[in-house]
């Protein structure tokens, strides 16, 4: 669970923990989506993403602007991190602050 924990960052945090990657030329590849119910088509689509770069970079709608229906999403935020942090070929995991990931793609 330590190495799963240390995957998670603040969003506004993703920047700087980016920057040294950046500087060595390393390619960031970024996934968002709100990965609620994590199924083996989106562990297809992140493994597939992370062949692109170095370092796959996940982040995931806050519960407040998830709308696919009555009690969703199924799992809170904090566990659809977990969830995607624990998979290998993700990197880094965030939960942005927005409804989209236009704001998350400035800091990334």
């Amino acid at each position: 669970m330590e190495a799963t924990a240390k995957k998670i960052f603040r969003v506004h945090d993703l920047g700087p923990a980016l920057e040294a990657h950046r500087v060595a030329g390393k390619t960031i590849i970024h996934c968002h989506g709100v990965f609620d119910l994590l199924h083996i088509g989106h562990i297809k689509h992140l493994e597939a993403a992370r062949q692109l770069g170095d370092l796959l970079v996940v982040t995931t709608t806050p519960d407040r602007f998830v709308n696919k229906g009555p009690h969703r999403p199924a799992f809170p935020e904090k566990l659809r991190a977990e969830a995607l942090a624990s998979l290998a070929c993700v990197d880094f995991v965030a939960v942005t602050e927005w409804p989209t990931a236009v704001e998350t793609i400035q800091i990334v």
